[in-house]
């Protein structure tokens, strides 16, 4: 990690400077690379050499009223832009986080959080198209963190006013997209063993539910998702289990989608894990199609450096049924991290 000057928080979130000076904080930049080969079986393919990097610029620093401000901008591949985050901590109040791109707020966070040692059973390069619950976080997000929940107890609700509409820039509004979601919040809890007495045990669950416009004819509702998950940690074992479901609020094509995933990890040292992980998702259609993907995966860590080696396999990917969608490989990707 290289640590760059230092730069009053005041710089960073001028607008929330206006509530109060700013003492110095910390400006940092991380970044990394992953390089992968994919190797498809029985396939034709192309080059199976892939590059992927990323660049993430981080400040942190104290308002005088004692509020806490975060400041966190991403880049992916190419110096492409991701997304930006401003979390202004409040004691005894909470945190109030400002999302701006897909990064993880509300229900996204538990998209799948059964445990693994590098990626989910369907990402593992086999295209598996796998619809999980997404919530509001497509759209820019306030996510409120309240500071009064118990020991062992998380609560985050998250908001946002347009959860199919672009990103947008200071004193803009998002462009206008052919989208018919409106508005839409999350609700999620995370208990640990301090609140429910079991070591190694964490329970989670979520509810998000988005407006639409039922002037469309293929519209007949509201999206609404939810998601239940419990990990268990003993030893150098991690066993978890997860299920969600999304309904769509449509009355033709996909209405619905109801996922089960499983994984399980064991950590042989502090440096290589192994794991195993396997979910399934149902379409619900005229035709209803289970896509099921499933991976066995290996990963060390040396300082900055880790090897990944996963093989994996779909079963009627993009929830298709032709011969074309069954596919496995064996994937092998190296991360230099700065």
């Amino acid at each position: 990690m290289n640590k760059l000057t230092k730069l009053g928080v005041s710089a960073l979130c001028g607008s929330l400077a206006a509530f109060s000076a700013a003492n110095a904080g910390e400006m940092t930049v991380t970044g990394g690379v992953d390089m992968s080969w994919n190797n498809l079986d029985d396939a034709t393919t192309g080059n199976p050499i892939g590059i992927g990097s990323n660049l993430t610029f981080a400040g942190s620093g104290e308002l005088d009223n004692g509020w806490g401000v975060a400041l966190t901008v991403a880049m992916d591949n190419s110096d492409a832009y991701s997304n930006t985050t401003v979390n202004v901590t409040v004691p005894s109040i909470g945190g109030i986080l400002f999302s701006q791109g897909v990064s993880g707020t509300g229900i996204d966070r538990m998209d799948d959080v059964t445990p693994n040692v590098w990626e989910e059973a369907y990402a593992v390069g086999l295209g598996s198209g796998i619809n999980t619950v997404s919530g509001t976080s497509g759209g820019t997000t306030i996510e409120y963190t309240p500071e009064m929940m118990p020991d062992g107890l998380t609560a985050r609700i998250a908001y946002s006013p347009d959860v199919g509409g672009s990103g947008a820039a200071d004193k803009s509004n998002a462009a206008a997209i052919a989208s018919t979601k409106g508005s839409g919040f999350d609700v999620t809890l995370v208990a640990t063993d301090a609140i429910h007495g079991m070591a190694g045990l964490t329970v989670s669950g979520g509810y998000s539910e988005t407006a639409q416009d039922n002037n469309s004819a293929t519209i007949s509702g509201d999206v609404e998702e939810t998601t239940l998950a419990v990990t268990y940690a003993a030893g150098g074992f991690t066993v978890g289990y997860q299920w969600s479901e999304e309904d769509l609020g449509t009355s033709s094509g996909a209405k619905e989608y109801t996922n089960d995933g499983y994984g399980i990890t064991f950590n042989i040292n502090d440096d290589l894990s192994v794991g195993y992980n396997h979910y399934e998702s149902e379409q619900t259609n005229s035709t209803n199609v289970t896509t099921e993907a499933t991976s066995l995966q290996l990963a060390y860590s040396m300082g900055g450096a880790s090897i990944r080696l996963a093989r994996g396999d779909v079963d009627n990917g993009a929830y298709q049924t032709t011969a074309a969608y069954d596919k496995e490989n064996t994937l092998l990707s190296v991360s230099l991290a700065f």
